[in-house]
């Protein structure tokens, strides 16, 4: 039996429309399709009837023995002559263990391809109105992940450079780690006042954005009861929602 093939797809930030054709076209070819937790249902509608649907949804401190069980599924699926589609939220380059993944395919002489999607940290802003770069505001955006924590020792991220280096800033998975990047750009080097925002459940139905600075937005955010899945964005380019803020709106 010849070997399948592996399509590793970024599925966007939650509204199924801002799924790639190309994407899209390899959810309508698997023979399986292999989908993480904050994928958007609507779009496991337009697998083939007979296609074989397996969730691999990651809770938080259970990443690595699923991993592994999604490494193996892979290729096992692969290996048994199916086309496999393996759709990650967002994008799968972005903290989404792609690298991993097609590493174990290769190990294995499986063949694979890497399918950009777009990016929450990207699109959530786009959506409340905040373009991540403006000509007036912004000049340079970093995406960073957040759950790294001091006191665990596992908080690798140079501050310093973010707080002073950086115009706009994206911290995936940092809501529940908050107040630890208040404090540390604060204490880096950055302004007090600089604006912040917080977007839980990004491009969908469900969006919510609340806005304050490095000072306040923790208040805020507890007062608003925002929780996972949520962008935390930092920069003077939250201002702009004021003026531009269009989805919420309709």
């Amino acid at each position: 039996m010849s070997k399948g093939k592996v399509y590793l797809v970024g599925a966007g930030p939650g509204d199924p429309r801002l799924m790639t054709i190309y994407g899209m076209e390899c959810i309508k070819e698997a023979d399986v399709i292999l989908y993480d937790r904050l994928i958007n249902d609507e779009l496991l509608k337009y697998a083939k009837e007979g296609a074989e649907l397996i969730f691999c949804g990651k809770l938080p401190g259970k990443h690595e023995l699923i991993q592994d069980q999604i490494n193996e599924l892979l290729v096992e699926k692969a290996l048994a002559g199916n086309i496999v589609t393996r759709l990650k939220g967002g994008d799968p380059c972005i903290f989404g263990r792609v690298g991993e993944e097609a590493e174990i395919l290769a190990n294995n002489g499986i063949k694979f391809e890497i399918i950009p999607g777009v990016t929450s940290g990207i699109a959530a802003p786009a959506y409340a109105g905040i373009p991540v770069t403006h000509r007036d505001h912004a000049t340079s955006f970093a995406i960073v992940t957040a759950h790294g924590r001091e006191d665990k020792g596992n908080d690798y991220l140079n501050w310093s450079a973010l707080a002073t280096g950086i115009d706009t800033i994206a911290f995936y998975m940092g809501v529940g780690n908050l107040s630890h990047i208040c404090h540390m750009l604060i204490k880096h080097g950055r302004n007090p006042e600089t604006p912040a925002a917080l977007i839980q459940w990004g491009t969908t139905t469900k969006q919510k954005t609340v806005t304050g600075t490095l000072e306040t937005i923790e208040a805020i955010a507890q007062a608003e009861n925002i929780t996972h899945p949520a962008i935390v964005l930092v920069g003077d380019v939250v201002q702009l929602r004021e003026k531009i803020n269009w989805f919420e709106k309709e």
